[in-house]
Formats: C-alpha cells, sequence, structure tokens
C-alpha cells in the first residue's frame, strides 16, 4: 500500500516556531527517501498550534531540495484569495518542480471569522463563490478559455509550460465532495479533523455524482488520518500524548503548543474524563508499524478511496520521523537500501 504525508508545522513548547517550519521542509527530504508518494502541507492563520500559514512558501523550498515526491497544498484557502493570482503562484511552482506540484483548494477559512476578514475583507460572500473560483483556477491553471463573457477573459496567468499542478478538492463535508465532483477533480476527505464521522458519506456522494472530466474520466478520492507507530504499542501511546491532550484541548476552545509527553499525561489526568481520553486513544491510528498499516489499509477497502495519506504530531522531531519510517517498513515501499 502507497502512503502520503500531510504536515502542518506544529508549534511545540519549548521550541520556537522558524524551527517547526524548517522541520516540515526537512521530513519532506525524509519522507522523499523513504518513498513516500506526496508530501502536502497545510494553511492555517492565527492558530497557537499550527504555524504553517504559507503552503506555496513551503512548497518552494521543498520543492528545491527534493526530486521526486509529489508537493502539494492541503490545501490553499481559496476564499481568501483572488483566483488568478492563486494560478500565478502555482504556475511558477510548477515551473520550479514540473509534473510534482499538487494544488489542494479549501473552502473553510482555516481560521477564526476575525481573521478571515483580516486577510480578506470581503470574508462574508467570498465562500458563496467557491464554485465559480474554482472553475476560473482550472482554466487559468490549464491556459484554457474562461467562460462566455467573462470579464477577465483576455487576462492569462504565467509560466505557461508543457505540465500543470493537479488540481485536488479538500474537505470534511459534503459540500467538497459536490464541488469535486461537479468539476471532474480528485478529492480528498480530511477523517483525522472529524474523527471520520461523515467520511463515508461523502466519498460515497462524492462517487455517485461524479462527472467525468478530461483528466480525470474516473472518480479519485483519497481519506488524511492521524497516525503515529513505533517498535511498541506501549511507547507509541506515550508519544501520543500530547496530541491527545491538544484534541481534549481543541474541543474547549484552547489552542497552544504540544507539551511533552509527560507534561501532557499529568494534564490529562488533571482535567479530563478518561473514559473519553481511552476513547480517542483507541480511536486513533497508533501502534506498532504494522498494526498501524493494517488498520490504514483496513479502512481505505472499507470506504473505497484510492489514496491514504498521514498525519503525525510529535513533541520530539527524531521521533515523527522513526513512526514515518515505521509505516514505510511495515508498508514495504521502503527502499531496501535507506
Amino acid at each position: 500500500m502507497r502512503l502520503s504525508v500531510l504536515d502542518q508545522s506544529i508549534a511545540v513548547a519549548g521550541r520556537p516556531h522558524d524551527q517547526s517550519i524548517r522541520n516540515t521542509v526537512a521530513l519532506a527530504q525524509h519522507c522523499e527517501a523513504l518513498g513516500y508518494d506526496r508530501f502536502w502541507v497545510s494553511e492555517h492563520h492565527n492558530h497557537p498550534t499550527i504555524v504553517g500559514t504559507a503552503p506555496e512558501i513551503v512548497i518552494a523550498a521543498i520543492a528545491a531540495t527534493t526530486e521526486r515526491i509529489r508537493i502539494g497544498s492541503a490545501g490553499i484557502m481559496l476564499p481568501h484569495y483572488a483566483p488568478f493570482k492563486v494560478a500565478e503562484v502555482f504556475r511558477v511552482l510548477d515551473a520550479l518542480a514540473p509534473g510534482r506540484i499538487d494544488l489542494g483548494l479549501g473552502r473553510a477559512p482555516g481560521s477564526d471569522g476575525r481573521t478571515a476578514f483580516a486577510l480578506n475583507p470581503a470574508a462574508n460572500e467570498r465562500p458563496e463563490h467557491f464554485p465559480a473560483d474554482v472553475r476560473d483556477l482550472l482554466a487559468w491553471v490549464h491556459n484554457e478559455p474562461l467562460v462566455d463573457r467573462h470579464p477577465f477573459a483576455a487576462v492569462q496567468a504565467y509560466p505557461q509550460g508543457p505540465t500543470a499542478p493537479e488540481v485536488w478538492i479538500l474537505g470534511s463535508s459534503d459540500y467538497g465532495a459536490q464541488v469535486a465532483a461537479l468539476f471532474g477533480l480528485p478529492y480528498c476527505y480530511a477523517w483525522f479533523f472529524s474523527d471520520g464521522a461523515g467520511g463515508e458519506r461523502a466519498i460515497e456522494l462524492y462517487k455517485r455524482s461524479y462527472r467525468p472530466s478530461a483528466r480525470h474520466p474516473e472518480p479519485h478520492s483519497a481519506l488524511c488520518v492521524l497516525a503515529f507507530a513505533a517498535p511498541t504499542m506501549e511507547e507509541a501511546q506515550y508519544h501520543f500524548t500530547p496530541r491527545v491532550l491538544s484534541r481534549m484541548h481543541r474541543d474547549r476552545g484552547i489552542l497552544g503548543p504540544l507539551e511533552s509527553p509527560d507534561a501532557a499525561a499529568a494534564a490529562l489526568a488533571k482535567t479530563y474524563d478518561p473514559a473519553r481520553v481511552a476513547q480517542f486513544r483507541k480511536d486513533s491510528f497508533v501502534g506498532t508499524g504494522p498494526e498501524v498499516v493494517g488498520r490504514i489499509e483496513e479502512l481505505k477497502k472499507s470506504v473505497g478511496v484510492d489514496e491514504m495519506a498521514v498525519v503525525t504530531w510529535t513533541h520530539d522531531e527524531k521521533v515523527r520521523r522513526a513512526s514515518y519510517t515505521e509505516l514505510a517498513k511495515a508498508a514495504g515501499f521502503m527502499p531496501k537500501n535507506s
């Protein structure tokens, strides 16, 4: 089974934010060496936990330091931007890494309402234009005509070339699935964001409503799950503890850097319902490499998607890289000489 990676440049207690960004670039190199298919980076704003705010810049840095792996956004939050500018940015990225760029698009703000207005004063109305913005962006990305009587029909996005970014729609609801199906685009569901709630329905809706396109005659779907692997289940659960605390905090509106495993364990024991903590641990893809890969493959088959991606949060960067190594070994795609 093949796997891809989503990285979010997580803030960690005691570590400067700039190191989190550099760690993302280094992790992409590590995952390329291990044989992962894609490496995507997210966009969030005014978020004390997730400090990756400019995926297009991180993608450029990764493109300059890798050779094979596909690199992409998961995603560009389109309502913040003019579709023409996004098309230009990703045409430049494709020129830097021809045929390796994925342009994942999202409709959610990736922030709070106030921050959405800081990014775009028209934040209230832009989400309603999402389908039309996707339509226009596709035309500009692929150097194709815009719809009849479009006010910007004479405007072209440069640079142009023989390849183009592969456009995906991302989401955690039925809406994204419907947009992806309407335009005949690949679709990735953020299973980790909602603990899978609504995921099977969204994928089924996507497949059922899919309208074939010239580039994608058949639907192509993916899921992204939260995963962590270590040599033993005990070790895996220990290093997963900061992520558990972060999730419990998030449900109460508390955002902040990832704590150490010991500090997180103490906070969990003091503050949160043990049954809720145990259920989150049980539902998450955590364990040895073979155990985690087995669960991922089972989910892939049961939902009926074509690809799987994983996102991993840890306090220790070496531990996080080791987790991706464990998964690559268990999945069987890691080069033998690595």
